[in-house]
């Protein structure tokens, strides 16, 4: 099997600039279908379950305006062709609804994929923001 998470993690940027911009529609599209399934949120939450981590992944992109930026800087990645995972961080800037400024963020990220019917499929995040301090 040709290595394609490579390819797939490139992808990956490109759905999380659409998240940036209020459309989880790709994000859907790599998220887990079955459980287990896991989210833990910049802001506390821990999300268990395919269809929950789903449901908040749609609610929080729905904060966001277009006009976002996002890039993921890898520090390192692997996969064994079942298993993936990628850390760094996401530098974004967000336009939330309601602010009228654009919000910079940078966050610490994990995530975790698994194989499922011949996609990489998100199956955890843990994400969180960096301490300006």
């Amino acid at each position: 099997m040709p290595d394609d998470f490579h390819a797939f993690i490139q992808k990956r940027k490109e759905v999380a600039r659409a998240y940036i911009n209020g459309d989880a529609g790709p994000l859907g599209e790599i998220a887990a279908a079955a459980s287990p399934a896991s989210f833990f949120h910049p802001r506390g939450p821990v999300v268990e379950g395919a269809e929950p981590v789903l449901a908040r992944y749609v609610d929080d992109a729905a904060s966001f305006e277009a006009g976002g930026e996002s890039d993921m800087e890898v520090i390192h990645m692997g996969h064994d062709g079942k298993i993936g995972y990628w850390v760094g961080f996401q530098n974004a800037t967000a336009r939330v609804k309601g602010v009228p400024d654009p919000v910079p963020m940078r966050l610490r990220v994990t995530e975790i994929f698994r194989r499922a019917n011949g996609q990489w499929q998100l199956v955890h995040r843990h994400a969180d923001l960096v301490d300006k301090g």
